[in-house]
């Protein structure tokens, strides 16, 4: 036996909608002999009267009352409850990165996910995952492709008409809608319909929506790679077109996790793709006119990634004390005093700048720096087939040049 000097601070029970039942011996024991209990008031309200501990509900927000609790209850026995598998979209994360993980004893439950899936009869594998739960449900739009199944994590009863309007919003009225409520648990309970016709009133607040996802006839196809089309986007012609968006994504390199700077914002194309590439990937969009900024918001809600950070100012000014960005593009304002030394400067080892241009005097910019620092130089040139009388001619686009470089280690 691990002496109790040895044991883990905090033991994280997984619980479902079946409650103390559904409990293994490891997760009830621990209950039984914790001296605080931590965890929504539907959870603790589970517990048996031989769970003698003191029940604390977690306050609202959650998230930054989390080392407050851990400090108040140090030293003492400490269970917290978790909804289905704590480290799931649950507070295991939170505690794992204020305790640590070595000081964690978790207890997992099943998953709300694992019981969707095992009731809808879809490979876990195969699903892709959407929380609404203290996020915005704008997100699903990012996982909207024919044919896929979604099962959305709801914060609430409300949940399934937000999904049916979002879904006929972006053009996936025809998609299936199944909400599971209370999946586990005695009360467990389904309802099944279609977006476009979706009429049924709130039920239980527990509840996972799962989606088929069915396009409707004449919705655009967005793929997952860049270069998305330019109608996908809200625009006042500030746009970084189609084929020379993807080359510049291509130069820019997302990776999961990394952190991209916009600066010179426009419509957000180049952010939104960013985020678009990976989950993990973070953007910030700068960009200095109110209204082009309200609009890079609306064009991250519409296509699935509302985590955008869009911070309205003038760079090089409003760049101070954002993080330390992984890469940069400079969509604008490359002439602007001290633009591109401060960005140059934020970049780390290794981190990744692309500057587009139209104009004779930012190339020339462009080129100085080149020559000093090295990178790519690229002239990018696209021209479309357009009607000439009863021909066919070419049109061409203003030649873009790019310069894309990594910042070599000191």
């Amino acid at each position: 036996m691990t002496p109790i000097s040895d044991q883990p601070a905090v033991t994280v029970v997984g619980i479902g909608a079946d409650g103390w039942a559904g409990l293994g011996p490891a997760g009830r024991e621990a209950l039984a002999a914790a001296e605080v209990v931590v965890g929504g008031p539907r959870q603790l309200d589970l517990l048996p009267a031989e769970c003698a501990g003191e029940r604390v509900a977690w306050p609202s927000p959650l998230r930054p009352a989390v080392p407050k609790l851990l400090a108040e209850h140090a030293g003492r026995r400490l269970a917290v409850l978790a909804s289905g598998d704590p480290m799931f979209y649950g507070i295991g994360r939170a505690l794992a990165e204020e305790a640590g993980p070595a000081a964690l004893h978790v207890l997992p439950h099943p998953s709300s996910v694992s019981y969707a899936c095992a009731r809808m009869g879809w490979a876990m594998q195969d699903v892709d995952v959407v929380s609404a739960v203290g996020r915005d449900p704008a997100a699903l739009a990012g996982a909207l492709h024919d044919g896929r199944r979604v099962l959305v994590l709801a914060p609430d009863a409300a949940t399934p008409a937000r999904i049916a309007d979002l879904l006929r919003e972006r053009g996936y009225g025809p998609s299936r809608m199944t909400v599971l409520e209370q999946l586990g648990g005695p009360a467990e309970h389904r309802v099944d319909g279609v977006a476009d016709t979706w009429s049924a009133p709130e039920g239980d607040p527990l509840n996972v929506v799962a989606v088929e996802c069915v396009r409707a006839a004449g919705t655009p196809r967005l793929p997952v790679v860049p270069g998305l089309p330019d109608d996908a986007y809200e625009h006042d012609g500030q746009l970084t077109k189609k084929y020379v968006r993807a080359a510049t994504l291509a130069a820019l390199a997302p990776a999961p996790g990394e952190l991209l700077w916009d600066v010179g914002g426009g419509s957000g194309s180049i952010a939104v793709e960013w985020l678009r590439a990976h989950r993990a990937c973070r953007a910030v969009s700068v960009e200095r006119d109110p209204v082009r900024a309200e609009r890079i918001t609306r064009n991250a809600r519409a296509l699935g990634v509302p985590r955008l950070k869009v911070v309205t100012g003038a760079a090089p000014a409003a760049l101070a004390g954002l993080p330390v960005p992984d890469a940069v593009f400079i969509g604008g304002g490359l002439t602007g005093a001290g633009l591109l030394e401060t960005c140059w400067s934020a970049l780390p080892a290794g981190g990744r700048l692309v500057a587009n241009t139209v104009t004779l005097e930012s190339e020339a910019l462009l080129t100085e720096w080149y020559r000093h620092h090295g990178g790519e130089l690229t002239r990018l040139a696209v021209a479309q087939a357009v009607p000439v009388g009863s021909f066919t001619g070419w049109r061409q686009a203003m030649p873009v040049t790019q310069w894309s470089v990594t910042k070599p280690a000191e």
